[in-house]
């Protein structure tokens, strides 16, 4: 099953899955070609995207956590 791109960048011709995704690649590989509003949706996207990667940041440090504790607990239980 061919999966078409949601948008090719107008710049260097190079497909992305989602339209979030080519406005990232714009911004970050051709910010001087951007007009006012294709900043302000990269700005919104990066906002978007570093508050996904602390979400999943604070996720993982939980899940360590109760590793952690939960094999603390099993060895003061079995040792």
């Amino acid at each position: 099953m061919e999966e078409t791109p949601a948008g090719t960048c107008e710049h260097c011709g190079h497909p992305f899955p989602t339209s979030e995704r080519l406005v990232l690649h714009k911004g970050i590989e051709h910010p001087s070609q951007l007009d006012d509003s294709e900043q302000e949706a990269f700005e919104s996207a990066v906002t978007e995207e570093e508050a996904d990667l602390r979400t999943l940041r604070l996720k993982a440090l939980a899940v360590l956590v109760l590793l952690y504790f939960g094999l603390l607990i099993l060895y003061a239980i079995f040792a």
